[in-house]
């Protein structure tokens, strides 16, 4: 589904287009209900129809419903075929790393976030599979957001390890 500023999806009015990516587009848009900025992601008209790429976007929301870290982008709900994400003001990291080397402490910090949020999510049984810099947001804060679950893979913790064939 195309958006255009002005649109009205549920409660959210779409202001304008953040950008465009394979499995999805993503707006800029106001909650009229709790008066504040969020991301909409909606599949291009296209996935709509395709049963595995809407399996896909639904997965997306229920990994990112499972994890709550300061670290990963929310996911505040869904509207139809649509996720109502955090808006994560700021330049991804792949413009910072445009600009020119980062400064050591920088860096430090902007890594030791990333490992955290990754962390986290591997502890409960998620896996990005697309950590990339363009998947990723610094605030103006200093704040690093991984974003993009889309091809993120959930495991079953509990499922016994593979057994190695060489062992006996």
């Amino acid at each position: 589904m195309h958006l255009s500023a002005g649109d009205i999806l549920g409660t959210y009015k779409i202001v304008s287009a953040i950008g465009v990516g394979g499995m999805g587009e993503v707006y800029r848009a106001r909650d009229l209900n709790l008066r504040r900025e969020v991301a909409v992601k909606v599949l291009p008209e296209l996935l709509v129809r395709d049963t595995e790429r809407l399996a896909l976007f639904r997965r997306e929301a229920e990994v990112l419903a499972s994890l709550n870290h300061p670290n990963i982008a929310s996911i505040y709900g869904t509207e139809g075929t649509a996720l109502i994400l955090e808006l994560v003001d700021g330049p991804m990291l792949s413009d910072r790393i445009k600009q020119g080397a980062i400064p050591a402490d920088e860096a430090l910090n902007l890594i030791r976030q990333m490992v955290d949020a990754i962390e986290y999510a591997h502890e409960r049984g998620v896996i990005h599979r697309d950590l990339k810099p363009l998947n990723i947001k610094i605030t103006a804060d200093g704040v690093l957001k991984i974003l993009d679950f889309g091809l993120a893979k959930a495991i079953d913790e509990r499922a016994p390890a593979p057994k190695d064939p060489g062992a006996s």
